[in-house]
C-alpha cells in the first residue's frame, strides 16, 4: 500500500476499516482529478465542490493532500471549490464537435466499450460464483447486477461492494470456515439495493455522467430507458447497461486527444489511477491487437505490397535494359500477379476493380515502351493497337451499362411480375431447375451476359437468403453459357464465328443444341444437391401473383423489345450491338419520361437506375478486358495456341483445352487466337472444329467465375468471391462441361458414321 504522498507503507489488519475509507476518498478525489483536467482541455471550466469526507480526510492527513488536489484545481481557467459542478459539466465543448468528448451520448459509451458492461447474477448465487461471473467476462466488466427470479433487478454489486465485504469478514471472523462462509454468502447479502441506485438514460452526456459519479463517490451508474427525479432508480425503466468512470474517460481521452506525456508534464498528478489505468488498458490492447493473426496478415500484405510497388516504380523508371529483354516475362509476370490479387480478393482485401486496372496499366506500359525492342515510348503502331482495343472493350461496357440500365427500370415498374406471376413453386429444389432452364433458353435469344443481369435481378427478389442467392447466380451463370452455345447472337464467341462465317445458322442450332441441354442438366444435377429445402422462399419480397399496371405492362416489353432487338438491329445495319442497346435504352428513358410527365416520382426514371449500377464492376470488365487485349496484341495468346497445337495429338483435345483455358482467360481473345490458327478454306463452314470450339468456349468460361462475361457480372452483383465459386460450382460446371463434350462427339461420331476424326479420343 502506498500512503497519499506516494511512499510505501504496511496497513495492519486492525486498521483494514480505515484502509477503506482512506482508498475510497483517494479513488473519488483523483476521479474528480482528472475529471477536472480533461474538462480544462476542452475549455471548459469544471470544478467540485469537496465534499464532507474529502475535508475531514485532508484535515486528517494533514496538508500534504490539499497540496496534491490543489494542483489539479487551481489550473489556469478552473472554477473555485464552490462552483457547482453540474451547471458546468453541461457546458458545450469549444474544441470538440457535439455528440463527442463530454458531449458525447452515453449511448455511444456503452457501445464503445462492447457488451453490457454488466455480468447479470440472480439473487441465489453466492459471492464467490458472481465474482467468478465477473472476472469469466471478455469485456473485462467489473460489475454485476442481481435480478431476482422475474428478472427484477435489485441491486448491484461492484468492487466497493467487495471491499465492505472483505472489511466485514475481517472484522468478524474468527477463522477460515467463518471467512469462507463470507464468500458463499448471498450476494444480496452485500450488494447496494436498487433504491440507491443512480442511473443515466442515453439522453444523458458524458460530462453529466462524470458530474454524478463524482459528486456521489461512485464509479458505476446504471443506464436505463428512463431516469427517475434526480437520476434516481425506477423500478419500471428498463436496464441497458452499466457505465464505469473507466469507460467515460477512455472515450473522452480519444475524443479529446488527450495526451499522455504532454498531460504529465503539465499536470503531474494525472498519472494517477484512472488515467493511469487508461494507459495500461491501450497499451493491452495494442498489444492484442498486434498479436492478432489477421492484424500480421494485413501487415505482411502491406510489407509486400509496399516493397512491390517501390520495386515496379523504380524498375519502370529507371528504364532498365532487364525490363526490354525480357519483356515478355515481365508481362506474364504482371498478368500473374494481378490475376492473383482478383482470385484472392477476400484475402487480401484490394478492390478487383483497381487491381484489374493496375494490371492493365502495368501491361500496356510493359508492352508499349519496352516489348519488341521499342525505345521507351509508344509507337504510332501500338497506340493504334490500344485505341483499338479501348474501342473493343468499349462496346462491351457501354453494352453492360445500358443493359443494366434497362433491366433497372424494368424492375422500378414491377416489370418483372410478368415473370414472377408464373413461379408458383415453395420448392428450393423445384425453383433451382425452373430458374436454369427459363436462363437456358432467355440466353439463346438474348446474349447471356443480359440474361445473367436480368436473372440475377429476378433472384434478388425472390431468394431472401444470401448464401443460397449466391449458388443460384451461379447456376444462372452455367445456364447462359450453356444457352448461348446453340444459337448464333447467344454467345459473343458464337456470334463471333458466325459473322466470320465459321459457322453458320440451321447447322448451329441443330448440332449444338443437344450437347448444351446435356451440359445444363449434367451442372444442376450436380450443384441441386447443395440446395437444401426450408421455410426461407416464404421470406421472398415478392409480392403475391397480381396483375400488372398497364405503365408496368408497358415499360416491360419494351425493355424486352429494347433487348431482343439487338441481334436484328446489328444484322440489318451491320453496327456495333452496343449501339443498338444505347439505342433501347434511349428509348425507354423517353419512354418514363413521357409516362411519368409531371409526376414527383424520380425513383422510377432512368437517372435514378443509372446511380444504382456498379460502377466498379464495370471498371473491373474493362481492366480485364484491356489485359487479355494487350495479350492478344502482343502474340503470348497466339504463341500459346500454336504450342497447344504443335503438342497436343488431337484438334478436339486442343478444343476440350482451349474451352479450360477460357476458365481462367476470356474466351473472345483464345477464340479469335484460334481462328487466326486455322485456314477456313482447310476447315470449312460448319467443321466440327469450328462447333467443337464454340461448345467448349462457350461453356468452358462456367468452371471458374473469372472465365465468362456473365461470371464477370455475378462477381459485381451478388459479390461472389473466386474461392467461394471454385469450391462451390467449379465441380459441376466441369461436370457439365465434360458431359457435353461426350454428348457432342458422340452425336457427331452417330451423324458422320465414324467415331473420332483422326481416330484420337479427347
Amino acid at each position: 500500500f502506498f500512503d497519499v504522498e506516494g511512499k510505501m507503507c504496511t496497513i495492519e489488519p486492525t486498521q483494514q476499516q480505515h484502509l477503506y475509507n482512506c482508498c475510497t476518498m483517494m479513488r473519488r478525489v483523483t476521479l474528480i482529478s482528472a475529471a477536472a483536467l480533461a474538462a480544462l482541455h476542452n475549455n471548459v471550466a469544471l470544478g467540485f465542490a469537496p465534499a464532507p469526507a474529502t475535508q475531514s480526510l485532508s484535515r486528517q492527513y494533514g496538508t500534504s493532500f490539499s497540496a496534491r488536489t490543489s494542483a489539479f484545481m487551481s489550473a489556469e481557467g478552473a472554477a473555485d471549490a464552490s462552483t457547482d459542478i453540474t451547471a458546468l459539466a453541461t457546458k458545450s465543448p469549444l474544441l470538440t464537435p457535439e455528440g463527442f468528448g463530454f458531449s458525447s451520448p452515453i449511448g455511444r459509451i456503452l457501445k464503445s466499450r462492447g457488451g453490457t458492461g454488466y455480468y447479470k447474477a440472480t439473487d441465489s448465487e453466492s459471492v464467490i460464483d458472481v465474482m467468478a461471473g465477473i472476472n469469466a467476462g471478455d469485456d473485462k466488466t467489473d460489475a454485476a447486477l442481481v435480478f431476482d427470479s422475474d428478472d427484477v433487478l435489485l441491486g448491484i454489486f461492484t468492487d466497493a461492494d467487495y471491499i465492505r465485504l472483505a472489511t466485514e469478514r475481517t472484522a468478524l471472523s474468527s477463522s477460515e470456515e467463518e471467512s469462507a462462509s463470507f464468500m458463499a454468502a448471498p450476494v444480496t447479502n452485500f450488494m447496494t439495493p436498487a433504491e440507491k441506485l443512480l442511473c443515466v438514460d442515453e439522453n444523458n452526456t458524458s460530462s453529466q455522467a462524470v458530474a454524478l459519479m463524482t459528486s456521489n463517490n461512485i464509479r458505476h451508474a446504471v443506464l436505463v430507458d428512463k431516469c427517475g427525479p434526480e437520476f434516481s432508480y425506477l423500478a419500471e425503466g428498463k436496464v441497458e447497461g452499466v457505465i464505469s468512470m473507466t469507460d467515460l474517460l477512455r472515450v473522452i481521452q480519444s475524443d479529446e486527444r488527450l495526451g499522455y506525456d504532454e498531460l504529465s508534464k503539465k499536470f503531474p498528478g494525472l498519472a494517477d489511477k484512472p488515467m493511469e489505468q487508461l494507459r495500461e488498458e491501450l497499451k493491452s490492447k495494442a498489444n492484442a491487437l498486434a498479436n492478432n493473426e489477421e492484424t500480421a496478415k494485413r501487415d505482411v500484405i502491406r510489407a509486400v505490397t509496399a516493397v512491390l510497388s517501390a520495386g515496379s516504380i523504380a524498375l519502370f523508371a529507371s528504364q532498365s535494359s532487364w525490363l526490354s529483354s525480357h519483356a515478355e516475362l515481365a508481362m506474364i509476370g504482371i498478368f500473374i500477379l494481378g490475376y492473383i490479387g482478383i482470385i484472392f480478393e477476400e484475402v487480401f482485401e484490394f478492390n478487383k476493380a483497381a487491381v484489374a486496372l493496375l494490371m492493365s496499366t502495368g501491361l500496356w506500359v510493359t508492352y508499349a515502351d519496352f516489348y519488341g525492342g521499342s525505345t521507351g515510348l509508344a509507337s504510332e503502331s501500338v497506340l493504334e493497337q490500344l485505341k483499338e482495343q479501348l474501342a473493343e472493350v468499349s462496346d462491351i461496357c457501354f453494352f453492360l451499362l445500358a443493359a443494366s440500365a434497362i433491366v433497372e427500370v424494368v424492375d422500378a415498374h414491377q416489370g418483372f411480375k410478368v415473370v414472377t406471376n408464373l413461379i408458383t413453386t415453395k420448392s428450393k429444389k423445384g425453383l433451382f431447375w425452373v430458374i436454369g432452364f427459363l436462363t437456358f433458353f432467355l440466353s439463346a435469344i438474348l446474349n447471356n451476359l443480359t440474361v445473367t443481369i436480368v436473372m440475377v435481378s429476378l433472384l434478388r427478389k425472390l431468394i431472401p437468403n444470401n448464401d443460397d442467392r449466391r449458388l443460384f447466380g451461379a447456376m444462372v451463370v452455367v445456364a447462359a453459357n450453356a444457352g448461348g452455345v446453340w444459337t448464333p447472337i447467344g454467345d459473343v464467341t458464337t456470334t463471333m464465328l458466325w459473322i466470320n462465317n465459321q459457322l453458320s445458322t440451321i447447322p448451329t442450332v441443330t448440332e449444338l443444341f443437344l450437347p448444351s441441354v446435356v451440359c445444363l442438366v449434367g451442372s444442376l444435377a450436380f450443384l441441386v444437391n447443395q440446395v437444401e429445402e426450408d421455410e426461407s422462399l416464404s421470406e421472398s419480397i415478392l409480392p403475391p401473383p397480381s396483375p400488372l399496371a398497364t405503365r408496368g405492362q408497358v415499360v416491360f416489353w419494351m425493355g424486352i423489345a429494347s433487348l431482343l432487338s439487338v441481334p436484328i438491329f446489328a444484322e440489318l445495319t451491320g453496327l456495333p450491338p452496343y449501339l443498338a442497346m444505347l439505342t433501347g435504352l434511349g428509348a425507354i428513358w423517353t419512354l418514363t419520361d413521357v409516362i411519368h410527365m409531371g409526376e414527383d416520382n424520380e425513383e422510377m426514371k432512368v437517372p435514378a437506375a443509372l446511380s444504382k449500377l456498379d460502377t466498379s464492376g464495370i471498371l473491373f470488365f474493362l481492366g480485364i478486358l484491356m489485359s487479355i487485349g494487350v495479350l492478344d496484341k502482343s502474340g503470348l495468346l497466339k504463341d500459346l495456341a500454336v504450342f497447344l497445337n504443335e503438342n497436343l495429338p488431337s484438334q478436339d483435345i486442343i478444343a476440350t483445352v482451349i474451352g479450360i483455358a477460357s476458365a481462367l482467360i476470356d474466351n473472345v481473345p483464345l477464340v479469335a487466337a484460334t481462328m487466326g490458327m486455322y485456314d477456313l478454306a482447310e476447315y470449312g463452314t460448319d467443321d466440327k472444329l469450328w462447333q467443337l470450339i464454340a461448345l467448349c468456349a462457350g461453356t468452358g468460361g462456367s468452371i471458374l467465375v473469372i472465365g465468362s462475361a456473365s461470371g464477370v457480372a455475378l462477381m459485381g452483383l451478388e459479390k461472389v468471391d473466386f474461392l467461394w465459386y471454385a469450391k462451390k460450382v467449379s465441380v459441376g460446371a466441369a461436370v457439365g462441361y465434360f458431359a457435353g463434350i461426350a454428348t457432342y462427339l458422340a452425336q457427331n461420331a452417330i451423324l458422320t458414321g465414324a467415331l473420332f476424326e483422326g481416330g484420337v479420343t479427347p
